[in-house]
């Protein structure tokens, strides 16, 4: 099949294939789209895609269609996730690509359980806390680690995840996953309207720091990704109308697909980084690539109600949405009625707090010795509780933390046999560091920024140690099976996301497309969007679906409210019924569809 036109025209005649495209809009009406919709919760933006074989939910149509081709195919899930990862590298370089790192849990019917598997770099093992101190000094704010640049780069993990989850999982060669993101690569990918104004964002966001001297090196990328005059044939910067072209990522993904895992570690690539990397005066080196490993690990399931929810464990944050759901589990949210102010406000205390102890406890466990499910115990589940007041906003709690920003894709696959895929992919902030190394085609992860620069805190900066990670994957079983594959991406918004999903689909019965279009709220730890930060109290933004009187009342019980700012996640989601027929949705916020066969 030479493109995606046959795949889509062959699952719109089964009419299985579900996609938009759409941009949230700050301004809309709170009452639009109600009673619009015939079935379903009226608020809902279409039906949930119903499969009986495979499925895939992506942040783009491209990728989505590239999954349920490998699928069609004899490709297993993992297959179709690998292969829709890479297609997302060059069609939504906002927000992933082979120089970040990748989480991902898996569910096996072969075993009949679920894997994590944790595809987080470390940082240089050149560059020590006093060194990274000086530099932060030397770009103008000393308590951080810069956000861009090269002192915010950590090994990519994405690459090597890839491999170890083909081995274990795969059925089709490397080479045959890798072949649409190549093809594409050479030849035009299509790039949609929401994923074309990220990128002008970025554009605006790393010129600026160029300008300012905050980044030494961005001809690269400005070469790579922001030509706006003189530009040969679809390397033009995408303007949501047209196709764009990256030979240089055709050439890199041809190297990984005929060399392995050791042409990104040990071989052409690697070299290449640690050339550029020395000529702009960077710390990661060869030596970086070539001795990372990603890791295995045990998710950690913790019931909610009568489903069992399952995240990874640190350095990533996925602990924080177990936590949340622990201590609501004993509040009847049902019976306090969806969007009501006794729900939103339990729910953004719950969160309050699980924020509060991530600030305090996560980093990377080889480092802190933390074991996380300390966070999930009953006594503490109540102690925490306990601090929830219902009709008052509680104080900031110990160890309330700024804000976590973050752009990240999320995709999650299903096969024929029963395995389900929740991945996570991201280069952290934007598009990443602003470094792309010499004819790769891709840009290097600024993941490091989320390092502190405070002694003796958990996530302190060391050489050679995982930052801790915003990007997580989400699971949950009914009943030991698998029942729901789906994810949130976006910084901060990742754990909150996780909880409302599952609370909107437990205690308000919502169907799978409803459950991710239902109005959201984001509490955010720390200073006001002007700066201000009078008492740390943070506060929360609300989508416009959230009625007015609500907004009031969350208002007089001392929550700082704020309106929608178009930073709500990015959802997708795949359920598997009892009769082993999967329903599949997507974010009406992206650009992202769902698909089926």
């Amino acid at each position: 099949m030479r493109n995606g036109v046959a795949l889509a025209g062959a699952a719109l005649g089964l009419a299985l294939l579900s996609s938009a495209s759409a941009q949230e809009a700050p301004t809309r009406d709170p009452n639009f789209g109600r009673g619009e919709r015939v079935s379903g919760q009226s608020f809902a933006t279409r039906s949930p895609v119903v499969a009986p074989h495979g499925a895939a939910a992506t942040a783009h149509p491209l990728a989505t269609q590239t999954a349920i081709d490998v699928l069609r195919n004899g490709g297993t899930a993992i297959d179709a996730a690998i292969a829709a990862n890479a297609m997302l590298g060059l069609v939504e370089p906002t927000g992933n690509g082979i120089g970040g790192d990748i989480f991902v849990i898996v569910w096996d019917p072969r075993t009949q359980r679920l894997y994590g598997y944790n595809g987080s770099g470390r940082t240089p093992r050149g560059m020590s806390l006093a060194q990274m101190r000086r530099e932060a000094r030397r770009r103008g704010n000393p308590n951080a680690v810069p956000s861009f640049g090269a002192a915010s780069v950590s090994v990519p993990g994405t690459v090597d995840g890839w491999f170890a989850l083909h081995e274990r999982f795969g059925r089709r060669t490397m080479a045959e996953n890798l072949a649409p993101a190549i093809r594409y690569a050479r030849e035009g990918a299509p790039i949609p309207q929401t994923i074309a104004m990220y990128w002008a964002n970025n554009r605006r966001r790393l010129a600026a720091e160029f300008e300012a001297g905050r980044l030494q090196e961005y001809n690269n990328a400005r070469n790579l990704y922001f030509c706006q005059e003189n530009c040969e044939p679809m390397r033009q910067m995408p303007d949501g109308h047209g196709l764009f072209r990256n030979p240089d990522l055709a050439n890199t993904l041809e190297l990984i697909a005929t060399g392995g895992r050791d042409a990104y570690y040990r071989g052409p690539i690697a070299r290449t980084i640690d050339a550029y990397m020395r000529h702009i005066g960077g710390w990661l080196r060869y030596d970086d690539l070539a001795r990372h490993q990603g890791e295995w690990v045990d998710p950690i399931c913790a019931p909610y109600r009568d489903v069992e929810v399952c995240e990874l464990p640190p350095n990533s944050q996925g602990v924080v949405a177990l936590q949340t759901l622990r201590i609501l589990e004993a509040y009847n949210l049902r019976e306090m009625g969806f969007l009501s102010p006794d729900s939103l406000h339990t729910q953004i205390e719950a969160t309050r707090l699980a924020f509060a102890d991530r600030a305090q406890f996560y980093g990377d466990p080889e480092f802190t010795g933390f074991d996380a499910r300390r966070l999930l115990t009953d006594e503490y589940t109540a102690e925490r509780r306990a601090m929830i007041s219902n009709d008052r906003a509680m104080p900031p709690p110990p160890h309330a933390e700024l804000r976590i920003d973050g752009d990240t894709t999320y995709l999650t696959t299903a096969d024929s046999d029963g395995m389900m895929v929740s991945l996570i992919q991201s280069n952290y902030r934007g598009m990443g560091s602003g470094l792309v190394p010499d004819g790769l085609g891709f840009m290097l992860q600024d993941r490091a920024e989320l390092f502190s620069l405070e002694s003796g805190h958990p996530n302190v900066y060391a050489p050679g140690r995982r930052p801790f990670q915003t990007i997580i994957p989400a699971f949950a079983l009914r009943n030991g099976q698998p029942w729901l594959s789906f994810g949130v991406m976006g910084g901060d918004m990742q754990p909150q996301g996780h909880v409302q999903v599952i609370v909107n689909l437990v205690d308000y019965d919502m169907d799978l497309q409803a459950a991710g279009d239902a109005a959201r709220y984001r509490f955010y730890g720390g200073a006001e969007p002007t700066g201000d930060q009078p008492d740390g109290v943070g506060f929360v933004a609300m989508e416009n679906g959230v009625p007015p009187a609500v907004r009031a009342e969350l208002e007089r019980r001392g929550h700082r409210i704020r309106p929608a700012d178009g930073s709500f996640g990015g959802y997708q989601a795949i359920m598997r019924n009892p009769n082993g027929v999967y329903e599949a949705a997507t974010e009406m916020r992206k650009d992202g569809s769902a698909g089926g066969y």
